[in-house]
């Protein structure tokens, strides 16, 4: 028999987004003690980030407090904290605070933030949308624009405050797209008398020679001719120059031609960074005498087929923090479903080596398809055997996503919302918080 005094593994996950959580829930019959460290006390669905930035759902609907989702999961406690290097030596994760958090298995999921590819002061006029003070950020300055163009007198103004630019023509820049034309055209288009919402001209701007660039060219071509029903300018193969407070500049790949495109709001989707995190941990790894691992310049954290990284069998990296190739060669995406995966099958492979069970093999990505959508009954489906496009990719869409969000709850609350939304065309979280609505359209 075991003696009760003996010490259980302790196991410290850093990141409770779809990775973080997966491995610990795949922890909850394991004799160990899990903690988990977050910076943000709520566990948030972000691929519905973009329907609280166009006012279809609060961010609410979308979150639910990480304490709530481990609350039946006894050997799992929760910390609110951020994460500020690692002591190897020790084996402990440094707190902001000053505080340490020891541990015998570390799990990083950190997850990961905006890439301006070297314009950092990009940021300050184009968000782009990871979080949800991102996803408020992004709504405020979309609806402060329809205030502000109501309240001018100057046409020149006026159309800069109704021309919105989203630059990247992946999924969140395809959906931003058609969320802020169907919010000027359809939702508030009865709103306003000094302005019609729906002449504001909404404009996609993209490096590559198509929209959804990672999908069967059928789809992209699909999702391209649904942006410009919808009123969506879409320009290709064309690169970002500049971004001011009033102004975007555009290259052409050829550089034959140079845009300026007079506005006030821009949206980022054109690329992410990993969380530094990685580079902190391969730094401390040195620091204690071992071998750096290899930290690519976005951040990413390189580990081998089991997730480990530096072949250690106490460190893992998943989700948007690591850099492992598939079976096609090419680095795994990231989505959710990789860090959905890759947290389960850590949990499970830090299981079987407690127990003395046989590990299970390097870790393989099950690829359930990819889906995007465009508006209201358009969207585009890639599920390995079968592409299909309209209002049935548009159900399974939604069908994916609702099986996918954390709580019951919240699914009910999603569910009803878009019923709601569907059957009135109406976004009923359009608020403009975070400064008094004064100061928001003052001149």
């Amino acid at each position: 028999m075991a003696n009760d005094s003996t010490p259980r593994h302790r196991v410290v996950v850093i990141g409770g987004g779809f990775g973080g959580m997966y491995c610990t829930q795949t922890l909850r019959r394991s004799p160990v003690d899990v903690t988990i460290i977050d910076r943000r006390n709520f566990h948030l669905f972000q691929p519905l980030l973009y329907q609280v930035a166009t006012g279809g759902l609060s961010p609410a609907n979308i979150a639910a407090p990480l304490r709530s989702v481990f609350t039946s999961q006894k050997n799992a406690v929760t910390l609110l904290a951020e994460v500020s290097g690692f002591d190897m030596v020790t084996k402990r994760v440094l707190l902001q605070d000053g505080d340490a958090i020891p541990f015998d298995t570390l799990v990083v999921a950190g997850g990961s933030t905006h890439h301006y590819f070297g314009h950092a002061e990009w940021e300050e006029h184009a968000p782009g949308l990871k979080t949800v003070e991102d996803a408020t950020k992004i709504r405020r300055k979309v609806l402060t624009a329809f205030e502000k163009a109501e309240r001018t007198t100057d046409p020149v103004a006026r159309q800069r405050l109704l021309t919105f630019v989203v630059v990247g023509g992946g999924p969140t820049g395809v959906e931003m797209a058609g969320g802020i034309c169907e919010l000027a055209r359809v939702t508030m288009r009865r709103d306003f008398r000094n302005i019609d919402p729906a002449v504001a001209r909404v404009i996609l701007v993209e490096g590559q020679t198509r929209v959804l660039g990672g999908f069967h060219e059928k789809l992209s071509a699909y999702a391209l001719k649904a942006l410009e029903a919808l009123g969506v300018e879409v320009q290709l193969d064309a690169h970002v120059t500049e971004i001011g407070p009033d102004r975007v500049v555009v290259k052409t790949d050829a550089g034959t031609a140079v845009r300026r495109i007079d506005t006030e709001t821009v949206v980022w989707a054109a690329g992410v960074k990993a969380s530094p995190l990685g580079q902190k941990l391969s730094d401390a790894v040195v620091a204690a005498g071992g071998t750096a691992f290899a930290v690519g310049r976005a951040g990413h954290a390189s580990v081998g087929p089991d997730c480990s990284l530096g072949g250690r069998t106490d460190l893992f990296a998943i989700g948007d923090m690591a850099s492992l190739n598939g079976a096609t060669g090419k680095p795994l995406p990231g989505v959710a479903q990789v860090a959905i995966q890759q947290g389960s099958y850590v949990g499970d492979l830090i299981h079987r080596r407690l127990k003395g069970e046989s590990l299970p093999g390097p870790f393989k990505y099950w690829d359930k398809g990819s889906m995007a959508t465009i508006g209201r009954r358009r969207a585009v489906a890639d599920v390995g055997f079968m592409r299909f496009t309209g209002f049935i990719a548009w159900l399974a869409w939604l069908a994916v996503h609702v099986i996918y969000i954390a709580h019951f709850s919240n699914r009910v609350l999603v569910l009803f919302q878009w019923f709601w939304n569907y059957v009135t065309r109406n976004r009923s979280a359009r608020l403009i918080t975070g400064e008094s609505s004064a100061k928001a359209v003052a001149h």
